[in-house]
């Protein structure tokens, strides 16, 4: 039975690891409640006092029994448990938790006083409520979340997703992500798996040169995909790409991306030094993926997938796969919101889901098409898009049959049309040729728009 109140809070920080800083938050929040769902996260410039280093915020909303009060005291609780100490009105802080909503309620009183009486002039807690919840009412002023932001008449703040120590900045640049398969049997005829004892390093070195050609991420499988692929057993994939992961985090600063749909592999690599997951089944085989993702704070990818799963697999299918009396990019809205509420319900925050289109996985020649035509329509609730077409097969039948090592001009011709579509991250083999692309297209469409 859910808690009975419910309560919006929003979360800031800006001294020493400000994301460490959140997930901490949130972990606490998890002990006094249950945490729905988080807004995205958002860099912002300091308010008031100036003088102090930008904030990372967010919004959480959170179902509880305590009363207001009782909330409060455990806000202010968890603070000091993450060290907040004080300072200077509105000045930095390690964490600071404000209580914003509290169901219907009005409390005046002089410790606590809901809604939160600044509200209304804080594009940095507006817009990540808006997020959550766009039609919440103010009750002493009348108007939505979504108008009070709208009057600020505010640019966009820049959202964000912790990567390690860094940032990426959504809707600055087109990200690439360089593929990295340690398989002897890849669709793409580029796997590394070979009967020698050189393939790591042979990874290790294809990995150096993405990082050269200016890869954002690279995303090492070792379980092939392809159409009709061999079931391997877990201990076997987990053999191909923990060395090449463990000596990639020795030798390259990039981050690294296990690309599987198997927690104990995620696990692994995880452990080894990869800093995200790239699930091709998008939580559907494996929920717990998403328990991972939010245990170790890692970005989680999140396929659409509509091919057949192998025998050894079929009886997890959890949602989706059926047919639908809709256009592909509805079925595909539909199906990566059901997975959407997978991650949100695991607690894995808002601003680490990453959503893919699954090309390649389970569409004919014609809806990959109207997919890719209709791609800025498949972007549900405003998730970063992840593009990943290259060298697929559907390429090789447009071009007239060829090979998958000579579709590289279909594949940038993709790319460049789904940057223009909104994409965040393109998933190539082509590193060179696509970051030079994409550069060229974020010229005309990003930087100078």
């Amino acid at each position: 039975m859910l808690p009975t109140h419910l309560a919006y809070l929003a979360l800031g920080s800006n001294l020493g690891d400000r994301a460490a800083n959140l997930y901490a938050a949130l972990d606490a929040l998890k002990h006094i409640g249950e945490i729905e769902d988080t807004a995205f996260l958002y860099e912002t410039p300091p308010a008031y006092v100036l003088d102090q280093p930008p904030f990372l915020n967010s919004v959480c909303s959170l179902r509880t029994d305590l009363t207001p009060h009782e909330l409060l005291s455990a806000c202010k609780e968890i603070e000091r448990n993450i060290g907040r100490t004080e300072t200077i009105r509105f000045g930095p802080r390690t964490i600071d938790i404000d209580i914003l909503f509290f169901d219907n309620l009005i409390v005046e009183t002089e410790a606590l006083t809901i809604p939160h009486p600044r509200l209304a002039e804080r594009d940095f807690v507006l817009e990540p409520l808006c997020d959550l919840a766009p039609n919440l009412r103010h009750l002493q002023l009348g108007e939505t979340m979504q108008t009070l932001w709208q009057r600020l008449k505010r640019d966009p703040l820049p959202r964000v997703m912790p990567v390690g120590k860094k940032l990426w900045h959504w809707g600055a640049r087109t990200y690439v992500m360089g593929i990295l398969n340690i398989t002897p049997d890849s669709f793409s005829g580029d796997g590394l798996l070979h009967r020698n004892d050189r393939w790591i390093e042979q990874a290790v070195t294809q990995a150096e040169r993405f990082a050269a050609a200016g890869v954002d991420v690279v995303d090492v499988g070792g379980y092939s995909t392809r159409p009709n692929h061999e079931d391997i057993p877990v201990e076997e994939e987990i053999r191909r790409v923990m060395p090449v992961i463990q000596s990639l985090r020795e030798r390259i600063e990039l981050p690294i991306s296990i690309d599987t749909f198997r927690p104990a592999v995620a696990a692994a690599a995880l452990d080894a030094g990869a800093q995200w997951i790239n699930d091709v089944w998008g939580l559907r085989l494996f929920p717990e993926l998403a328990d991972l993702a939010v245990q170790r704070h890692a970005p989680l990818v999140i396929v659409h997938n509509r091919t057949r799963p192998l025998a050894a697999y079929a009886e997890r299918l959890r949602v989706g796969g059926a047919a639908v009396d809709a256009g592909i990019t509805e079925v595909i809205q539909q199906e990566l919101a059901q997975s959407v509420v997978l991650a949100q319900k695991a607690g894995l925050p808002r601003w680490l889901r990453i959503l893919d289109p699954g090309i390649g996985f389970g569409k004919t020649l014609d809806e990959h098409l109207a997919l890719i035509k209709q791609l800025s329509e498949v972007r549900i609730g405003s998730y970063p898009l992840l593009f990943g077409a290259s060298r697929k097969g559907f390429i090789g039948k447009v071009l007239g049959g060829v090979a998958a090592d000579q579709r590289m001009a279909g594949t940038l011709a993709l790319n460049v049309l789904a940057a223009e579509r909104g994409a965040d991250i393109v998933r190539v083999h082509d590193v060179e040729a696509t970051v030079h692309a994409m550069r060229m297209t974020d010229a005309v469409l990003r930087l100078h728009r």
